[in-house]
């Protein structure tokens, strides 16, 4: 196992993006999104994403060089056209308007089109939440969900993430959760170490629960709570993909391997000012019920298990060594 700094990690991401044919702008914002991702021991969406990447640029899925498209067609609304490029830059080029337009309007939207994986999607909400903000962020996914009585998949594992603004500039929680029992990223983690997968997380192509994981990318993903959790993507599917104007998951390229052109899925953003919608007793309503959670004994808010990782991670992080080279075979 290597031992890693977060800022080795961020520039090893960044050398292998560049050098797969990306630019050095969009190359950092992945890169940075690699980083929060480890910081946070979500090992899914961190360096083991980053080989993937970096084959998608070279085999076309994504445009490394790509410069997302920002217009503004009424005062509270953003939309961006990523062009086929990564998410992470696209979101950089409208997010300030989106918060510009929540702070004058009330409420910022922002869209995304032509898009690709945009990472841990709650990182996303905590810096709208950071902005003061409360933050609602959908994105789809390639389909990988068949809906209740069904085989075929329609819609992805597309997450979902609220982030709510706390009074010293932290969130005060964030909710970060997809359709599936399990982001399917976890999946391929798994399969990519030969390790199996519990039982309820994916099913095979007829339907059956099966824990190899290699079976499991072939079929479905397990919904989280079975109907309610396709209804919970379909959800997801009409605002980052119909709304935005997107592919839909059912029509989208994979996130891995090299079969297809580019997925262009979508995201979308929402940001609301609560102060004027509350009175100006958002805070304290929020405070109460964080207090409610934390107060019983064994309980705890979403993504604090992400937040504990980050003060455990202020030295180095383990790296297997294989991945090291895949990616360093890319700079």
């Amino acid at each position: 196992m290597a031992q890693m700094t977060l800022d080795e990690i961020e520039t090893l991401a960044t050398n292998a993006l560049v050098g797969a044919g990306t630019s050095a702008t969009n190359a950092g914002a992945v890169a940075r999104s690699t980083r929060m991702a480890e910081r946070d021991g979500v090992r899914s969406h961190g360096l083991m994403y980053v080989p993937i990447y970096a084959e998608h640029v070279h085999c076309g899925k994504v445009d490394g060089k790509a410069e997302p498209a920002v217009e503004t067609p009424k005062p509270a609304l953003v939309r961006v056209d990523a062009k086929s490029g990564f998410a992470h830059p696209a979101i950089d080029a409208g997010f300030d308007a989106m918060v510009d337009a929540a702070r004058s309007q009330g409420v910022g939207v922002m869209s995304i089109f032509n898009s690709y994986n945009c990472g841990v999607l709650g990182h996303h909400a905590e810096r709208i939440a950071r902005a003061g903000l409360l933050g609602l962020c959908f994105t789809n996914a390639p389909a990988s969900i068949a809906p209740a009585g069904g085989k075929k998949p329609v819609v992805g594992t597309n997450p979902f993430a609220l982030g709510v603004p706390g009074p010293d500039g932290e969130p005060t929680f964030v909710i970060d959760q997809s359709a599936s029992a399990i982001a399917k990223s976890e999946i391929m983690l798994r399969n990519r170490e030969g390790e199996p997968i519990p039982e309820g997380w994916a099913l095979d192509a007829d339907g059956n629960p099966t824990t190899d994981p290699a079976i499991a990318l072939k079929g479905s993903m397990v919904p989280s709570g079975g109907a309610k959790g396709f209804g919970a993507g379909l959800m997801v599917e009409v605002f980052a993909a119909a709304l935005s104007g997107a592919v839909l998951g059912k029509d989208s390229s994979p996130f891995s391997g090299t079969v297809g052109g580019p997925p262009n899925t979508g995201q979308t953003f929402i940001a609301i000012d609560p102060d004027p919608l509350s009175s100006g007793g958002f805070g304290e309503r929020v405070a109460a019920l964080a207090e409610a959670i934390t107060a019983q004994e064994g309980s705890r808010l979403p993504g604090s298990r992400r937040v504990a990782a980050r003060a455990n991670t202020s030295g180095k992080i383990e790296v297997p060594d294989d991945l090291v080279e895949r990616i360093r075979a890319f700079g």
